[in-house]
């Protein structure tokens, strides 16, 4: 997917789209257990993400659908994220919004019980963004909570060791819900872990070699060493 300047782009959005078509590409090569990940090359600035819940959690069987929207100075400030699927959060708000430390901007808000280290920074990208919200299903913050009931009740079901189990409950009426968006659009939403871990493809070693038609010279009868060159580049990727 390539960026394409249109009529009163500024220099600063173009390279913003720029960024956000290498991380697309990026997560469609490499991607993130857990998710999916579409765009249209149309609005770069606007992702759609479905979130599968985790299997072996009060979420497994869910599918949870997201809006992301990148600001067009991104890297340099916070996208922003929204729940289309309702999701009872004690870091999510009634409208949706997601209420997380890493789409904070940068600034030093000391009544906010955040370390400037915890917010956005340029370094950070989806990835780090969808990693951080797995993260949160499974551990809410509540000591800053978004939604105070959904906290509340939380913490209930915590610290009862699950006896109080209101909290649970609405999460799994809610994944019942979300499996009717699922099946409406064709998606089967992993259960196990077999099913929702992403296995990496390995690589043919055929593929790393470059079969260049310099490479050899056919016509000379000397010595094969000193007619071929070694070809050590890497062509691999990196984190998952």
């Amino acid at each position: 997917m390539e960026a394409t300047m249109r009529p009163g782009t500024s220099s600063t959005s173009m390279s913003a789209m720029r960024a956000l078509a290498m991380e697309l590409k990026g997560l469609q090569q490499s991607p993130v257990e857990g998710f999916i990940v579409t765009a249209s090359e149309e609005d770069l600035f606007t992702w759609n993400v479905a979130i599968f819940g985790p299997p072996k959690t009060i979420y497994e069987g869910g599918y949870f659908k997201a809006v992301v929207r990148f600001p067009s100075n991104y890297p340099y400030a916070p996208p922003s994220v929204r729940f289309l699927s309702k999701l009872w959060h004690p870091n999510v708000y009634e409208n949706g919004d997601l209420c997380i430390s890493i789409l904070h901007p940068p600034v030093d808000d000391p009544h906010s019980g955040e370390l400037p280290c915890e917010r956005w920074n340029p370094t950070q990208n989806v990835r780090t963004i969808l990693l951080s919200v797995i993260s949160l299903l499974n551990e809410p913050n509540t000591s800053s909570p978004a939604n105070v009931d959904a906290s509340v009740s939380y913490r209930k079901w915590k610290e009862s060791q699950g006896a109080d189990d209101e909290y649970a409950k609405i999460v799994k009426k809610q994944v019942e819900l979300t499996k009717k968006q699922a099946d409406a659009d064709g998606v089967v939403v992993p259960t196990t872990l077999e099913e929702y871990c992403i296995k990496e493809k390995k690589e043919d070693p055929m593929d790393t070699i470059d079969f260049d038609e310099d490479y050899y010279d056919y016509d000379d009868d000397s010595d094969y060493d000193e007619d071929c060159d070694e070809d050590d580049e890497d062509s691999g990727q990196g984190e998952n």
